[in-house]
């Protein structure tokens, strides 16, 4: 068995893999950027070390930085949860060549698996369908409109080497095409480190179902649960549940077998998912995540099985506790999990919402999870995905879970940022989500937000003649966090040092509207950074036209003319962070 963990992520994986290893006796080691100082994540760890940075690029994706923390901190095992360094072969052999345990599958899996194109490749040797497409990379924007003139539109370009909706954009018309693209490997590229794409056809009124398995390094693999996931926005997960429901008979074991062939075919081991697109009776396969996904524990609470610990025994070279027909058999009852997302749902725009929770009350109750990367105090930065945490409930069928669910979101309280909890409320009590007559485009298309309001954010409460309290500060010895106690009146605290901002634009007068409520002043409704400024001064512009693009929480945001005009002024330039209600283009 592994002895000391590096976790090379952050938030609530990080938290989720730090618990299950301290059950099994095994120490923990965490990393953190400069704005991750203080986390949930790094509190819990045994140990942790500075990668430095603010943006992931320059800490959770800064390899240097990682492997130094590895050698620092004597860690014989890696674990890099989802996102980040998770399905990247070559942060995988680096790991392995110091002679570390990478708690993943090999680097030859990955390659070919965490490609989505050699993926497809795989697949069908595996005998499963595939969705039309390449199965190359595409590199220029006319073998996209070309792809999509002969299979027709719309088509969807996607991040070989990415996966949760991040780099993939639905492009319906040849015109779309050059900045749909643009934006796709940008995101990419933020979010996983590579920019590579492919293309394929964008079905109609799918849903998304996947299988979840895991390989030991003895040649051994089971398929442990299906899961639905197709109450999504942005391409984005938003309600997952287990088993999936409403499949024909037999169809969710020929999914099972078509899932555990594949990855047979590429040697797989330890935990992954294989994804498929289901409509009309058929199913294709759609992806393989070569890493722990986001939704695991709805597949753990129905099962009893603690999949990161299966993760941490495979990369220790154990053989799978359980067989195929034992992992079966040990299914009980229904789950779902809600991602709580720090994004305002009001009017189906799910806009981010960085800053600060000042207050945040989980719910609990028989059949109730919370899994958490924050606590009330913590901020929710721009620069890293914005998922607050994953409530999961069982019930002993789908209609007690659902219930059950609802009863639990009720409960939740989070103030200082909005959420997703009114949309995921309405998506629970719609009479489509609960006869599963919704697809992957249902929420966007069908489902009717123009009455949901987020919460209002809640400022903290005063600090006027507050007692002493204990406060915790950090100093770092040769990169190496060490946590300081002391007693101060609860109003002063210990501040954190102010990183350098760029000039910010100016303020609109009011930012509550959006873009400005068609006075010219278009402001951000969220901050972010400025990627893409689509205007000049004096161009002409209509109402709703893009004028500056906007990054916030790893994805893109187009921001719109509020009226029609001429360009007075233009604010702001690539680059610059800008925050909530800063004007950002004149109009008159």
């Amino acid at each position: 068995m592994l002895k000391k963990i590096l976790i090379a992520n952050r938030g609530e994986i990080a938290v989720r893999v730090i618990r299950a290893a301290r059950e099994l006796g095994i120490q923990t080691v965490a990393v953190y950027s400069e704005l991750d100082r203080n986390s949930l994540h790094v509190r819990l760890a045994d140990e942790a070390y500075a990668l430095g940075g603010q943006t992931a690029a320059e800490s959770y994706l800064n390899t240097e930085a990682i492997l130094d923390a590895i050698k620092k901190s004597g860690a014989d095992g890696v674990h890099p949860g989802y996102g980040f360094f998770s399905e990247n072969a070559d942060f995988a052999r680096a790991i392995t060549a110091m002679g570390v345990a990478f708690i993943g599958p090999p680097p030859e899996a990955i390659d070919e698996m965490g490609d989505k194109v050699s993926s497809r490749k795989a697949a069908l040797r595996g005998g499963a369908p595939i969705v039309p497409g390449t199965t190359e990379f595409v590199t220029t924007a006319k073998e996209i409109t070309d792809f999509g003139n002969e299979y027709g539109w719309p088509v969807a370009i996607k991040a070989a080497y990415g996966g949760g909706g991040r780099g993939m954009k639905v492009v319906h018309s040849a015109g779309e095409v050059q900045d749909a693209m643009d934006s796709a490997q940008r995101e990419a590229k933020n979010f996983f480190g590579r920019d590579e794409i492919y293309v394929e056809k964008y079905l109609t009124w799918p849903r998304h179902i996947e299988v979840q398995l895991v390989g030991d390094q003895h040649g051994n693999v089971v398929w442990v649960s299906t899961r639905d996931c197709s109450a999504q926005r942005r391409h984005q997960k938003l309600i997952e549940e287990a088993p999936a429901a409403a499949l024909p008979d037999g169809l969710e074991d020929q999914m099972g077998e078509a899932a555990v062939k594949a990855a047979k075919a590429v040697g797989y081991y330890n935990a992954g998912t294989v994804e498929f697109i289901y409509q009309d009776g058929e199913f294709f396969f759609l992806e393989m995540n070569t890493r722990l996904q986001v939704e695991h524990p709805v597949t753990e609470v129905i099962t009893g099985i603690d999949l990161v610990e299966w993760q941490i025994r495979v990369a220790s070279g154990e053989k799978l506790p359980m067989t195929q027909k034992q992992v079966l058999a040990a299914r009980r009852g229904h789950a779902i999990e809600i991602r709580i997302n720090a994004e305002n749902p009001a009017g189906g725009k799910f806009l981010p919402s960085p800053g600060p929770i000042n207050k945040l009350v989980t719910p609990d109750g028989f059949g109730v999870r919370f899994d958490g990367g924050y606590e009330a105090g913590d901020s929710i930065s721009q620069y890293y995905d914005n998922l607050v945490g994953k409530l999961i409930v069982w019930g002993k069928d789908r209609e007690t879970a659902i219930a059950r669910t609802i009863r639990a979101l009720e409960e939740m309280v989070v103030e200082g940022v909005a959420t997703t909890i009114p949309a995921d409320l309405a998506i629970l009590r719609h009479p489509d989500f609960v006869a599963f007559r919704h697809s992957t485009k249902w929420v966007e298309e069908k489902l009717d937000l123009s009455g949901i309001e987020s919460a209002a954010p809640v400022a903290p409460a005063g600090e006027d003649d507050a007692p002493l309290v204990q406060r915790t500060t950090t100093v770092e010895v040769n990169g190496r966090r060490f946590d300081v106690k002391l007693w101060v009146p609860e109003s002063a605290g210990v501040a954190a040092s102010a990183a350098p901002k760029a000039k910010k634009p100016a303020r609109a007068a009011s930012a509550s509207g959006g873009a400005g409520g068609g006075s010219g002043q278009v402001a951000v409704p969220m901050q972010g950074t400025i990627v893409k400024v689509l205007v000049e001064v004096g161009d002409k512009v209509e109402a709703g036209q893009s004028v500056v693009v906007l990054e916030a929480m790893k994805m893109e945001n187009q921001i719109e003319a509020d009226k029609s005009g001429t360009v007075k002024a233009v604010n702001v330039k690539p680059g610059d962070t800008v925050g909530a209600g800063d004007v950002v283009v004149v109009i008159e």
